[in-house]
């Protein structure tokens, strides 16, 4: 599935979600990323303040990957003559 993200506040509320429908807790989570729970609270609500490096480690610790890509270019419409 993919998401279109515009906010940071989305990509926290992606991230908790991801986290949920895995029937994984903050703290299993927190345990895969080698920090506390409540740091991993604090990231989720608040990703604005994620690191590069730290939100790729989440990404890959909750089976999704983080893709960029430029926006599909909308096709000029046709006028008619």
């Amino acid at each position: 599935m993919e998401y279109k993200l515009s906010t940071a506040q989305q990509l926290g509320h992606l991230l908790t979600a991801n986290r949920k429908a895995q029937a994984m807790t903050q703290a299993q989570a927190a345990a895969r990323l080698g920090i506390s729970q409540a740091r991993l609270s604090e990231l989720e609500n608040s990703p604005g303040r994620l690191s590069i490096e730290r939100l790729l480690v989440l990404v890959n610790a909750l089976g999704l990957e983080l893709v960029l890509r430029s926006p599909v270019e909308k096709a000029a419409p046709h006028s008619e003559w």
